[in-house]
């Protein structure tokens, strides 16, 4: 069981990561084309 939860958290920690990178990275590219958008509109 303890390995168990200590697996869950594990994976849990490597969701929430790649989430916070996905997250960075989808916000800047809006943000460019938002600007571009601005820009060029």
């Amino acid at each position: 069981m303890q390995t168990l939860a200590k697996g869950y958290k594990g994976m849990t920690v490597l969701v929430n990561i790649n989430l916070d990178r996905f997250l960075t990275t989808a916000t800047v590219i809006g943000s460019l084309y938002f600007a571009a958008y601005l820009i060029l509109g």
